[in-house]
Parts: C-alpha cells; structure tokens; sequence
C-alpha cells in the first residue's frame, strides 16, 4: 500500500513556495510623528490596539506600545517612539511553516514589504484560515502516516486481535454503513484516530523507530495532536485549555514524528 504514504516534503513545499505570511499579516495602523501621545492613546484604548506605528511623512519609522506609556501625560508621539528592533522585524515574503518559531521567541513581529515596515503579525493571527490548513495538513497526513504503519506491522488482520472489542465494532458498523451506500473500502480504513494511536503504540518497535520515550508519553503526545485535530475540524480556538508556545511546541513535534513515520519502509 506504498501509494497512500504521503510525504511531509509535499505540504512543507505547498507552503514555502506559495503561502508566506502576508496571508496572515495585519496592516499596521499608523500616526503621525507630530500627534499628541494623549489624543492617540484615547483613540488606542477605544481600538483596543496595543501597538501602533509611527509616521514620519510617508514611512513609518517606529512605533509605540499602549501598556508603556500609561503615565505619560502630554508631548508628541515621535518623542515615544521605539526604533525596530532586527529581531522584531519579518520580510513579508518569509514562508508560512517558518513563522511558527519565529513567534515562540517573539510573539510580536513587525512585516517588512521592499524594506518598508506595513504590517504586524501576533500570536493571535495564528487563528487564521491559512495557519489552520497547514496545522490540519500536518495532522492529516501524521495520521494517514500512523494507518501505513498499522497496515505494515499488522499483516494479514492481526490488528483485529489486538484492538478492543468495542472499537472493533464500532469500525465494523462505520464499514457496514459504508456498504450499504457502495463505498466501503478496507475495514482497516474505518480506524479512528484513537484506534491507530493504540495499534501503533503496541508495537515496541515502533515505539523506538518513532523516538517516543515511552507508550505513555507517545500516547500523551497522538492525543495532543488528535485533539488539535479536532478543535481544527470544529472551527475552535486552537489554543482552548492551553497556550501559543504548546501549540507551536506542538506542531514542531508533529512535524519531526511526520517525518520519522515517513522513514520507516
């Protein structure tokens, strides 16, 4: 079944070569150097915007933070502006699978467009559609990577023997209602997610080509990943119950066990 194994090479390039950040990125919203800080942090607070750029003519050459300025009570805003940092600083054209561990170190990034700063990205962004469709591509093919393996290391049905009863029959009845509407295909292609999770994990073999510590750590890990699959499929916060830097730590982890699946003929 060589043909279902599909390669993280494939999604990796999709997105260096055709989605890049500027599908993510903000326009930064800017004032003039000259504006009164007061006036501006008012019209801040009622945007709710924690950062704005500042303009001097037409190029925005700084910016200022809300959160900072809280005691200043009078002068112009170029009198407060910060000076970007390198660090803080993104070419427009930076691929989209590059950002993620850009963002775990600065969860802020100011996007430069032919060496002008115009946008900003945020942990926040990455809600978007099109940071959606790269977690769900990682995810999808782990999981058709998890089935191959199933598929290589249980010959001939002897997974049957090892999956639970209930789980069984709950593939049983998915493939017999598949039947009745002439799709059904290979009972094997009626696993959940949690069902190939547990087939793999039985496997000691498996659970050193794959480098996970332990079943119950790689169990801990493929339910993470199952339930980011899950908040991905239902338009939920990807972030529900947890955090930005578990949700990049996440997606690398992911990526390397994408990889390591692929490894094994």
């Amino acid at each position: 079944m060589k043909h279902l194994k599909s390669r993280s090479q494939d999604l990796r390039s999709l997105f260096e070569n055709n989605i890049t950040i500027e599908y993510v990125a903000e326009p930064l919203k800017a004032v003039p150097a000259e504006a009164e800080l007061v006036e501006v942090l008012g019209w801040m607070r009622s945007q709710d915007f924690d950062v704005v750029g500042v303009e001097t003519g037409d190029t925005i050459t700084g910016y200022i933070e809300r959160s900072s300025l809280v005691q200043v009570k009078s002068g112009k805003c170029g009198d407060y502006q910060r000076v970007f940092h390198p660090k803080e600083l993104i070419a427009i054209s930076t691929p989209l699978m590059k950002l993620l561990p850009i963002l775990q170190q600065n969860p802020r990034l100011f996007v430069l467009d032919c060496n002008q700063v115009s946008g900003i990205i945020t942990c926040g962004d990455l809600q978007k559609a099109p940071v959606r469709m790269l977690l769900f591509g990682l995810v999808t093919l782990l999981e058709m990577n998890l089935l191959r393996l199933v598929r290589l290391y249980y010959p001939q049905d002897a997974w049957q023997k090892v999956l639970k009863p209930d789980r069984l029959e709950v593939a049983r009845r998915l493939w017999r209602e598949s039947q009745e509407r002439n799709e059904a295909t290979d009972l094997l292609d009626y696993l959940q997610f949690c069902d190939k999770r547990e087939l793999v994990l039985h496997q000691p073999e498996l659970l050193e080509q794959l480098e996970l510590k332990s079943k119950r750590a790689g169990e801990r890990f493929l339910k993470s990943a199952e339930q980011l699959r899950n908040r991905l499929a239902h338009a939920q916060s990807l972030v529900s119950g947890s955090s930005w830097n578990d949700l990049i730590s996440l997606a690398e982890a992911m990526e390397k066990l994408l990889i390591r699946c692929e490894e094994i003929e």
